[in-house]
């Protein structure tokens, strides 16, 4: 393999720019020629290709965001598509592929599989949804990034002894929310994966009142059977006590990534590389135990994601 392309797809993920710059240096160093496709699969499907030297990710380690930009694209759904995407990489030589994203991007990379184009999977997304790996390139920035949100709404709320709701990114995967609410100190977390009990929510934030408490936050994943809006008017009514929304929306997304996502983003990156250098199968690349492993693309996909119920019970204990 002489070759090979690499792109950011679907929403960017602090760390995205850390794997950049380790594919584009650590392909240079195994004797490939590196080019960046803008966009994702939209950017390739348009043909915006272009060759990347070792200047070209420099000062980029600390960026949050992707210097190629990503995109969600329809078309590349489509299989006639996804042919035409294989005749450009075909076209500009590009042997194989480093896909940097979620469960889009790499069911994506398995189209391109089927068509005889060499695809490394990274897990670019802050959702932590990828059930082959323990963490994904990004998760750790986010949580850190709401971690540091609480601790401020946690300041006002004491000031005014209120009740706050937090909401989250996580429309499947709670992983956000839940991680947010043990290491920031929540009094509940509203999951995805488990149904919302409202009466045990508004209980919790009376039985805290009672104790002296001065303050409840209450987190919430965007995906939970409750929006966080509707929460707030219950609690507030149910408990007396004036409650806030707080959306965080995208600012989880940006920020410079921290020490375990700029670490991730660079092994899982250089693995990548190693592989398609090898002329490997097609492969996504992850992290378990703290080892950087990779498995057949093609079986990721079909892996069910775990639900960390002891940590779930965890929130309940420690806010007692």
């Amino acid at each position: 393999m002489k070759r090979i392309g690499v792109l950011t797809s679907g929403g960017d993920s602090p760390g995205m720019n850390a794997a950049i710059r380790s594919v584009v240096r650590c392909g240079i160093e195994a004797g490939l020629e590196v080019w960046g496709i803008e966009r994702g699969y939209e950017g390739l499907l348009d043909g915006e290709i272009r060759q990347m030297d070792r200047s070209s990710v420099g000062d980029i380690l600390h960026r949050g965001g992707t210097i190629l930009k990503t995109a969600r694209s329809e078309r590349f759904m489509e299989p006639k598509w996804q042919d035409k995407a294989v005749e450009i990489l075909k076209t500009f030589g590009i042997e194989g592929i480093v896909v940097i994203g979620g469960d889009g991007s790499l069911r994506g990379g398995l189209e391109l599989d089927s068509r005889g184009i060499k695809v490394m999977a990274l897990p670019g997304t802050i959702d932590n949804d990828l059930s082959y790996t323990d963490y994904t390139i990004g998760f750790d920035t986010a949580v850190a990034t709401v971690l540091e949100a609480i601790s401020k709404i946690r300041d006002t709320s004491s000031a005014h002894n209120r009740t706050t709701v937090i909401e989250v990114m996580g429309r499947h995967c709670g992983d956000i929310a839940l991680y947010a609410a043990v290491a920031g100190g929540a009094e509940y977390v509203l999951l995805p994966e488990v149904e919302t009990d409202v009466n045990k929510v508004c209980l919790k934030i009376i039985e805290g009142n009672n104790r002296g408490k001065l303050h409840s936050i209450i987190m919430v994943a965007e995906g939970a059977s409750i929006k966080s809006a509707e929460l707030t008017k219950i609690i507030e009514e149910k408990t007396g006590k004036e409650t806030k929304q707080v959306v965080l929306s995208y600012l989880q997304r940006g920020g410079s990534p921290t020490l375990n996502d700029r670490m991730l983003a660079t092994l899982t990156a250089e693995k990548a590389v190693e592989l398609l250098k090898n002329n490997s199968q097609s492969k996504a690349i992850g992290t378990c135990n703290g080892n950087i492993v990779a498995y057949d693309l093609k079986d990721v996909l079909k892996m069910p994601k775990s639900f960390n119920q002891d940590l779930y019970d965890l929130v309940d204990v420690l806010s007692k």
